[in-house]
């Protein structure tokens, strides 16, 4: 998968200018960087929801994109937060889904009835149940503690879809197939210092 010469801006910022980047199009690639550099914005436009400029892209159909913000419905159980992307033939899933981020049993719930890490989770395992030709997930383990993050990580590897992950806990990178280093902005790969 490859982008070349991607521009954007954010708040009237320029946050990619001419960024271009390969990485596989299998596995789990993590993007390592400081906060604020345009990871998050480099993902947006994968996902279509921030205008771009670009000489060429190539992805995957339908990437699913996972937001920092868990964007959980208050009114919604942690099962309807499931079935509501699932189509009408895979309405039975969502337990599946469910088991998978570790939160088996708390279909019924509301996100005001669960902590963090749950809600985070669960928001995760909306984005995966949605399928896609890429999973573009932004921090998805913030507030998972870092033996759950591992168990998770070898579960979405399993999905057999490639990803591509912003996050900062020191485990990402160790689980990860590629790690690319990114500064900025404007966003742009840097070889990591040791």
């Amino acid at each position: 998968m490859r982008v070349e010469h991607m521009t954007a801006a954010y708040e009237g910022k320029i946050v990619l200018d001419h960024f271009s980047l390969t990485w596989p199009d299998k596995g789990i690639t993590l993007l390592s960087g400081p906060s604020g550099c345009g990871k998050t914005t480099f993902l947006r436009c994968l996902a279509g929801l921030q205008p771009y400029t670009a000489q060429r892209v190539e992805l995957p159909l339908q990437p699913v994109i996972l937001f920092q913000e868990d964007r959980l419905f208050p009114w919604r159980t942690a099962a309807q937060h499931i079935t509501d992307v699932l189509p009408r033939a895979r309405q039975g899933e969502a337990a599946r889904w469910l088991e998978l981020v570790e939160l088996s049993g708390e279909g019924g719930r509301y996100p005001g009835e669960l902590s963090g890490g749950m809600k985070r989770r669960l928001a995760l395992a909306r984005a995966l149940a949605c399928g896609g030709g890429l999973l573009l997930l932004d921090e998805p383990f913030t507030g998972v503690d870092e033996a759950r993050v591992r168990r998770l990580m070898a579960r979405i590897r399993a999905l057999e879809v490639p990803v591509l992950l912003s996050g900062h806990e020191a485990a990402l990178a160790d689980l990860s197939d590629t790690v690319i280093f990114l500064q900025g902005p404007p966003l742009r790969r840097v070889d990591p210092q040791f």
